[in-house]
């Protein structure tokens, strides 16, 4: 009985080496897998509490208190971090992680900005050389409008110089005539449109003096005298503005000859200009441009035709009710309604309210009135009849358009540009559709032809009866 603690205590020793033994035979298991799986080792260093670091105070990379024997890591190795760290998730592609519609936004912005910094440097172009671009765009109106003519003599076998030279004559004869006559005719009734000025002046006083308004006399007094100070205050700006005519003279006059000159080698070699104009586009453009310039080209035809007789409708109209109201200056208030018809909506406003003014100034509120209703007629004549019946489909422009092209046009040239703003609209709108239309066409020609069963369903089959080798 003596010796059966030795025994004991000998079977215990005996059964701790064989555990150290399956304990090293483990760990040196786990350190030849995750020799090849780093994830098998940060796995087993989960689960054994024993390595917690790679970084410990001895040489070999073994933690404190590690045994002698236990495998190590290299010392280069990043630890494992531990159970108890939240899990971090991987950071997106920035371009993933900006919204779709903010992505496009994006790209149309920096797109418009290029449309709107080259619309900035043509803008800026144009006005620095205004009289060069406005007199090229006045003579190919005037050549949209004669060119018909040239078209017609050629026709009846007039030659192309001689018609070209006839009608080129005719038509700034035609011009330079009416102009003529509105400043005769202006000089000729000034004194008597001048002193019925006054004595309308003088009544359109009385009236408002007995008008239900309650305006006194000390206030039409005191309007007056604020527009005699701002005529004395302005008086040096007048003359100085009347000094600097002789520039403007001079710079219509030249705008003028250039727009002649380029209306005579329009006429007459306007379709050889138009092949060369066409060597400087793209190839791959060249038969897109080709078709869209002869369309182009009828529809400035058209609106120029098309307003030339719409305005003179309502000028001869309009200028027969002035008559037979018996209001003075009715023969130039009828041409400057001629005039102002080529400024679409606007033109038609101002030159209607010249009318009713010189008729309110000279015959009184009563002429004044029936001249805005014969005003008014026409401009629903012309505008429900006369123009969807002259100009048709070929020149609609939507009047929104209309308007902020006017706008656009009178800030950036003036009165020139308010013309011609309305018939580059009008042909932007015919070649954008002609364009738009043929890269259809092109993009249909190019699908390749189908095949197979699709081919089958679509060929054409012989009738009943025939022989499908005929």
């Amino acid at each position: 009985m003596s010796r059966l603690p030795q025994w004991v205590g000998g079977l215990g020793a005996g059964l701790t080496r064989i555990a150290q033994r399956l304990e090293d035979q483990r760990r040196r298991a786990e350190a030849a897998a995750a020799e090849t799986d780093p994830e098998e080792l940060r796995r087993a260093e989960r689960t054994d509490g024993s390595r917690v670091s790679h970084d410990g105070p001895y040489p070999d990379g073994r933690a404190s208190g590690a045994p002698e024997d236990a495998p190590h890591q290299p010392a280069n190795s990043v630890p494992a971090p531990p159970a108890y760290a939240p899990a971090v998730a991987p950071r997106p592609d920035p371009v993933a992680a900006v919204p779709w519609g903010v992505r496009v936004a994006a790209e149309a912005g920096w797109r418009l900005l290029v449309l709107a910094g080259t619309i900035w440097v043509l803008a800026k172009a144009i006005t620095s050389i205004q009289l060069v671009v406005l007199a090229f765009v006045a003579a190919l109106l005037i050549t949209a409008l004669l060119q018909p003519t040239v078209a017609w003599l050629k026709r009846r076998g007039v030659p192309r110089g001689l018609a070209t030279a006839l009608t080129f004559i005719a038509g700034f004869v035609i011009m330079g005539l009416v102009g003529w006559f509105v400043v005769w005719q202006v000089q000729d009734n000034i004194d008597s449109v001048s002193s019925r000025i006054q004595e309308g002046i003088t009544e359109l006083k009385g009236w408002l003096l007995k008008s239900p308004f309650h305006v006194t006399e000390d206030q039409i007094n005191h309007i007056a005298k604020n527009l005699q100070d701002a005529v004395g205050a302005n008086t040096q700006a007048i003359t100085s503005a009347g000094l600097e005519g002789v520039t403007v003279v001079l710079e219509v006059l030249t705008g003028i000859l250039l727009a002649m000159f380029t209306t005579l080698f329009l006429l007459y070699d306007g379709r050889r200009i138009w092949n060369w104009v066409l060597k400087l586009v793209p190839s791959a453009a060249r038969e897109g441009v080709a078709g869209a310039g002869p369309r182009a080209w009828r529809t400035l035809t058209a609106y120029v035709r098309g307003t030339v007789i719409v305005a003179l409708i309502d000028a001869i109209f309009i200028g027969i009710g002035i008559y037979f109201l018996d209001v003075p200056l009715a023969v130039p208030l009828a041409v400057f309604i001629f005039l102002f018809a080529f400024v679409p909506l606007v033109g038609a406003v101002v030159s209607g309210a010249l009318a009713c003014v010189v008729a309110l100034v000279t015959q009184g509120v009563f002429a004044s009135l029936m001249v805005l209703a014969v005003v008014l007629a026409v401009q629903q004549i012309e505008g429900h009849i006369l123009q969807p019946f002259i100009l048709g489909r070929a020149v609609r422009v939507h009047p929104l358009a209309v308007i902020l092209s006017v706008a656009a046009g009178g800030l950036i040239a003036g009165i020139g540009g308010a013309v011609v703003a309305v018939p580059m609209v009008a042909v932007t709108n015919t070649v954008v559709g002609y364009l738009r239309s043929y890269s259809r066409e092109q993009a249909l020609r190019m699908t390749p032809p189908p095949h197979g069963a699709t081919a089958l369903d679509i060929a054409p089959t012989p009738p009943k009866g025939a022989d499908p080798q005929d």
